[in-house]
């Protein structure tokens, strides 16, 4: 699943080089990410209706190790285990109306944030703060407009008046979160370069 359009290394890949086939080696990073995801979701400071988590975090880290064919199939997999009930997601129901509730945009944004982020990881922009830093800020703002746009249109159902939906989906859904999600990007960006500088250090 390693992207073709770089033969650069993911991160995950030289960290852990088991020996077992290719194809064993990824579903076992992949049931690990969305572990990762699944609990990341768990630690949360509750807002109404988006609550705030380490989701976006787990994400954008998973996707800068893994690249952006594993990082995407991590949360396709991640979104099919909520989708089959698995309780997985924020909040404390899964299931597949879960996917469709006011959240389900953020949803669909993480696909864009694991491919986004991974195909800069598969560029090698993995090993540079600023421009990964970028990366997930253009990655991050995805997220955003995916999930304002479901969550207005959910608002004004719910609401029956016409321009209440993207009012109220701005404040409870993008406001909140603009400063700890450039908190959560700086952490994630600073992380993944330094694991390479470990890597390589171990290898040197």
């Amino acid at each position: 699943m390693q992207s073709s359009a770089s033969s650069h290394t993911a991160l995950a890949q030289s960290l852990w080089r088991p020996n077992v086939s290719q194809v064993t080696h990824e579903i076992v990073l992949i049931l690990l990410g969305t572990a990762i995801v699944a609990i990341s979701a768990k630690i949360q400071i509750p807002f109404y209706p988006v609550p705030m988590t380490l989701q976006t975090f787990a994400i954008m880290a998973i996707a800068a190790a893994f690249g952006s064919g594993l990082a995407v199939a991590t949360v396709l997999a991640y979104i099919a285990e909520g989708a089959l009930g698995l309780p997985v997601f924020a909040g404390a129901t899964a299931g597949p109306a879960y996917l469709f509730g006011p959240t389900g945009g953020f949803l669909a944004g993480f696909i864009a944030l694991a491919f986004i982020v991974g195909i800069a990881a598969d560029r090698g922009w993995d090993r540079s703060i600023p421009k990964l830093f970028a990366a997930m800020v253009v990655a991050d703002v995805a997220v955003f407009v995916l999930g304002f746009i479901w969550l207005a249109w959910f608002a004004s159902l719910s609401s029956g008046a016409i321009g209440v939906g993207p009012a109220r989906a701005f404040a409870g859904g993008v406001a909140p979160f603009i400063l700890a999600d450039l908190l959560k990007i700086a952490l994630a960006a600073l992380a993944v370069p330094a694991a390479w500088r470990l890597v390589e250090g171990r290898h040197g």
